[in-house]
């Protein structure tokens, strides 16, 4: 009985302290669009005023969300982290902005991808590397890209229009639309030319024959009279 009522209390927390456009977590950002939602559990959130979050953007739990160091800091009149209309963030991610970050409408991540735009400087061999002052170099991720379970994008990283990202992948630098991106150090795996198509062309996939027989028998469905003659 102890446990029916723990789960669903616990159920009742999770669809009750989702942030939202009208709870005062969500009038916090400097905007949260229409529909968007954050999922409870959430991971470390602060900076709001300095975050847009597009319309009917879904992100997922135990998401981080970060502009600047800590909170409380003035960070100036522009956006530090910006995500478009209809992205999904994936649980566990991380999204740590201290200079620009832009992602882009219909964005979709896998889980536990994390996307900066610092790292810490090591130029100075005598010093510890995380004392050395950062870098920072903005981001930008295009229009309709999917970033797969684990993949880092790092500082200076641009990524054109529906560009897929793999598993695992380790990012930095300039990326085309509608290339296919994969390995530490990511690199152009498969590109997409409007004139020649894939390159190198995508596997075709056989059909078993329980489908085969199905296309079969709604090719006869449609067309009883040629069938039959």
């Amino acid at each position: 009985m102890i446990a029916v009522v723990l789960h669903r209390t616990w159920e009742w927390l999770r669809s009750h302290a989702e942030i939202t456009p009208s709870t005062p977590a969500g009038r916090r950002f400097a905007y949260l669009g229409e529909g968007a939602c954050i999922g409870f559990p959430t991971g470390a959130i602060y900076g709001e005023p300095w975050i847009r979050v597009g319309d009917h953007t879904l992100i997922g739990v135990h998401v981080t969300l970060s502009a600047g160091f800590v909170p409380g800091l003035d960070l100036g009149p522009e956006p530090i982290v910006t995500i478009g209309k209809a992205c999904s963030i994936g649980r566990g991610s991380h999204i740590v902005g201290h200079q620009s970050i832009e992602i882009g409408d219909d964005v979709f991540t896998g889980p536990y991808v994390y996307i900066t735009d610092q790292n810490h400087g090591y130029t100075d061999p005598d010093m510890p590397v995380g004392r050395q002052w950062p870098v920072n170099e903005s981001v930008v991720i295009g229009d309709g890209c999917w970033l797969g379970t684990g993949a880092i994008v790092l500082p200076g990283t641009r990524l054109g229009r529906n560009v897929v990202v793999a598993g695992g992948a380790v990012v930095r630098g300039e990326f085309p639309d509608h290339s296919v991106i994969a390995g530490v150090p990511a690199k152009v795996v498969r590109r997409y030319d409007p004139a020649t198509g894939w390159f190198p062309p995508l596997p075709e996939v056989p059909l078993d024959p329980e489908t085969l027989a199905k296309i079969a028998e709604l090719i006869e469905a449609d067309q009883p009279g040629e069938m039959a003659g």
